[in-house]
């Protein structure tokens, strides 16, 4: 089971990453949806002296390298809270680095209903979805104020050409959605509720821990009702292991701020019999 929980995107197991910074305050941002031209020497904060670079950009690149990358960004866009980034069926242009604030994406069912498909933060990509058909197949949705930076796909293809490093990172980000993908269906195939909810509060707290960011603490920033549509749950399942975990000391539970009390136990219901 551990060795799934790594190679799903659920690597909660895994030490914190040495070196790994607090992120910046939000800055005041222009809360427009029209993207915001960035200038050579701001591209240079944004990839180069970005403290979010060891998270969006493969390690061990020379400075000259690193420098050409700064042009893989054509703009920032900020976004306000429920703001969407893209649309399903919108034309693929770019794909989008996540600099600040957080984001989901779903997809709509037949019956009406919308399907959460992930969640997405600081030092993540978003837009992936559209390589294959030149169009998004989500809607990406800022959960609280964000930015984003804009990478146009065209761009990120010649730049990838020429540095074959770059390409191959690339590939292994593409990679690693599949698989995330792919060990989200076997979770909710395979897991009973308590450790749907245990597998999900840990990854996000090993994600959140990357960033600098406390390994215990956290605000969720998203609904019980959209952490239940993730997990394949109903909003009063979600409710009811919340209490438990609170109940049983494994969490404090506030509204919507979270305290893990004992993470060894939620390991232990995410790898136990019948999981």
């Amino acid at each position: 089971m551990k060795a799934w929980c790594r190679s799903a995107g659920l690597s909660f197991l895994m030490p914190r990453k040495p070196g790994a910074r607090a992120l910046p305050n939000n800055p005041r941002m222009n809360h427009s949806s029209a993207s915001i031209p960035i200038k050579q020497a701001t591209l240079k904060v944004a990839c180069s002296n970005c403290n979010l670079r060891e998270l969006c950009l493969p390690l061990g690149f020379s400075e000259q390298v690193v420098q050409r990358m700064d042009t893989l960004v054509g703009a920032r866009r900020a976004l306000r809270r429920g703001e969407p980034l893209f649309r399903e069926g919108d034309a693929f242009e770019a794909v989008y680095a996540v600099r600040t604030g957080f984001f989901k994406t779903r997809v709509s069912a037949e019956d009406g209903r919308d399907q959460v498909t992930g969640f997405q933060m600081a030092g993540e990509l978003l837009g992936l979805d559209g390589i294959g058909t030149d169009r998004h197949t989500c809607d990406a949705l800022a959960l609280e104020d964000s930015q984003v930076c804009v990478i146009p796909y065209a761009h990120l293809e010649e730049v990838s050409r020429q540095i074959t490093d770059l390409q191959r990172q690339f590939h292994r980000i593409m990679s690693r959605e599949i698989v995330r993908e792919h060990g989200v269906m076997l979770l909710l195939g395979s897991m009973r509720a308590e450790a749907r909810l245990a597998a999900f509060l840990l990854n996000l707290t090993q994600r959140l821990e990357a960033r600098g960011f406390s390994p215990s603490s956290l605000v969720l920033r998203m609904t019980r009702e959209e952490i239940g549509s993730y997990l394949g749950l109903k909003l009063e399942t979600v409710s009811r292991c919340f209490s438990k975990f609170h109940e049983d000391g494994l969490l404090q539970v506030r509204a919507r701020q979270i305290r893990i009390l004992d993470p060894t136990a939620l390991r232990g219901i995410v790898n136990g019999p019948g999981c």
